[in-house]
């Protein structure tokens, strides 16, 4: 397994719309397995294929708090089948916007069909933490990224910090 580059906003390949996976083969599952120890070391609790600069419909997921025990998720072509008419907000973050936070608005409850790491379909019923993650990370496979949620005014501000965060890393 490898640890992959993750692509930072403001660049424009995270704006890029996803294609769907055609097969789940040997190679998407490498490029899964690279994903989920990507996240790991990142550390996060999610990443999509777009942001190590893949554009293919995959993401994957581990919310588990245990020290040592990992439960993966992966989600191929993932679809929201169903969204509650209740809302929730958590503060989320993103590790394409690093150190950045802000509360987001988004149904409390989905259900998801998609493909699992061997190709199999499933679908599941996600609420709380798990149905915000899923939905934060399909965003990312329609080139939409959780500041896109926020107020322009916020949006701006957060956006010109990480500009400033890179132009301070480059000139060392």
């Amino acid at each position: 397994m490898a640890i992959l580059p993750i692509i930072t906003a403001p660049d424009p390949r995270l704006k890029t719309i996803s294609r769907p996976v055609e097969r789940v083969d040997d190679d998407l599952r490498r490029l899964m397995d690279d994903m989920l120890e990507t996240m790991y070391a990142a550390p996060g609790i999610g990443l999509a294929a777009i942001q190590v600069g893949v554009p293919k419909r995959v993401l994957v997921i581990d919310l588990s708090e245990e020290e040592g025990v990992r439960k993966p998720l992966y989600f191929v072509n993932p679809e929201i089948v169903d969204a509650a008419e209740e809302y929730s907000v958590y503060n989320e973050g993103c590790l394409s916007l690093p150190d950045q936070y802000a509360e987001v608005e988004r149904p409390s409850e989905v259900t998801v069909r998609f493909l699992d790491y061997h190709g199999e379909p499933q679908e599941i019923h996600a609420t709380g933490l798990l149905a915000t993650c899923i939905q934060h990370e399909m965003d990312h496979l329609d080139g939409v990224l959780f500041v896109d949620h926020l107020s322009s005014l916020k949006r701006n501000m957060i956006l010109r910090k990480l500009k400033k965060m890179q132009r301070l890393a480059e000139t060392g």
